[in-house]
């Protein structure tokens, strides 16, 4: 008798444990792979984990108590937190782990960590999906060759820098302006793309562009006094991890030499640079590589149909305080253009405001509307044949 109910008793410990078993196997893993925690990447991060939360995946009190230094292992979702820590040989090992661990999607921050998993999955039988967010340049890094051309696995959304924007910038503030400096990273592709922008446009409006290389933070420094030594009368830096990283001491070394220093990203002039301009809209580009995501686990969309997101924004940003540390009087022309500044430690919003109302968190709707709206905007990202044709017949095209 005491066997046949420890044998009863077994089997059903056995059936509990496969049924938890089963449970587990069926709620998501999902990897956030970040190079580093920058201000934009905690505002894209914010909008994918509220979106997770609104699609029910994180319940409220996960997403209130989440840690994003420790994994999670939720009701209806498992997350897997990696940060590089501006350290790439550390991306490496993450992604590498996080494939070990089984996860079944990585969520890509910037272009160097979405060009390393891709380039980790490419030959892979059965990849994880990639879905990345605030990739600069997936174009000709290796993550795709157009929106449509991509590996079956990948997709995401791309913050559109309107360099034809930013680097004029330096005539409005001053006029008579001659040789502007810039920093380039030569092993990151967002890097050198950007400076050979800045050089391009700067030539352009009859500007010589000098430019230093820096690989190192032990680099920064050197890079910088090679501009100023030059006579440059403004730095205007690209995209780079390695100046993200090195800002205060660009911001210190400007200030020694009264220059002004300028920055493609809005946010920058809470780190104290001169002028902040280019795409602000990271948190919505959180929203939206979620909005690929949630579609994905639902099996609401393939991403193997879905185009890169392409998004647009430009906005205008004064750290007046820095400023008057460089001795600099800022244009009223330039003043006129600002949608915020800083001044005595706080933000003030100049004449054209747009970008305070730019959004940082989820619209208020149910979820019905939601997803309702989410698969209206993912059918207009829909690769069609005739998408996929015409982006090839182009590729084809530049290559003769």
């Amino acid at each position: 008798m005491y066997t046949r109910i420890l044998a009863g008793m077994i089997i059903l410990a056995l059936t509990v444990a496969a049924s938890a078993l089963a449970q587990d196997e069926a709620k998501p893993t999902i990897a956030f792979l970040r190079y580093a925690g920058t201000a934009p990447v905690a505002e894209a991060t914010a909008g994918i984990l509220d979106s997770l939360e609104a699609y029910g995946y994180l319940t409220s009190a996960e997403r209130a108590a989440l840690n994003e230094s420790v994994d999670l292992n939720g009701q209806n979702i498992n997350l897997l937190y990696r940060d590089a820590g501006f350290d790439l040989p550390s991306v490496n090992l993450m992604v590498e782990e996080v494939i070990d661990k089984g996860a079944d999607a990585l969520v890509t921050i910037t272009t160097q960590v979405a060009q390393i998993a891709v380039n980790a999955t490419r030959d892979m039988e059965d990849p994880p999906a990639i879905l990345f967010s605030l990739v600069t340049t997936p174009f000709g890094t290796g993550i795709a060759d157009s929106t449509c051309i991509k590996p079956g696995h990948v997709t995401g959304t791309q913050p559109v820098l309107s360099f034809a924007d930013y680097v004029p910038l330096v005539l409005v503030q001053d006029p008579d302006i001659q040789v502007i400096g810039t920093i380039v990273t030569p092993d990151q592709p967002t890097s050198v793309v950007g400076a050979q922008l800045i050089q391009d446009i700067g030539a352009s409006l009859g500007l010589t562009v000098e430019v230093a290389s820096a690989i190192s933070l032990a680099d920064l420094s050197v890079a910088t006094e090679s501009l100023l030594s030059k006579g440059v009368e403004a730095i205007v830096l690209s995209v780079t991890p390695l100046t993200l990283q090195g800002t205060p001491v660009l911001v210190q070394m400007t200030a020694e030499h009264g220059i002004p220093l300028y920055a493609p990203i809005i946010q920058q002039v809470y780190r104290g640079v001169t002028v902040g301009a280019g795409f602000h809209s990271f948190y919505e580009e959180g929203v939206i590589a979620a909005t690929i995501l949630n579609a994905h686990l639902s099996g609401a969309a393939d991403i193997a149909d879905i185009a890169i997101n392409q998004s647009r924004s430009f906005g205008i940003a004064i750290n007046l305080d820095t400023a008057a540390e460089q001795g600099i009087e800022i244009s009223d022309d330039l003043l006129a253009r600002a949608n915020f500044v800083i001044e005595n430690g706080e933000r003030s919003e100049g004449m054209a405001s747009d970008v305070a109302a730019n959004r940082l968190m989820l619209q208020n709707m149910s979820l019905e509307e939601r997803r309702a709206a989410d698969l209206e905007f993912l059918a207009g990202l829909e690769c069609t044949p005739e998408m996929i044709a015409e982006q090839q017949a182009a590729l084809d095209a530049a290559e003769d």
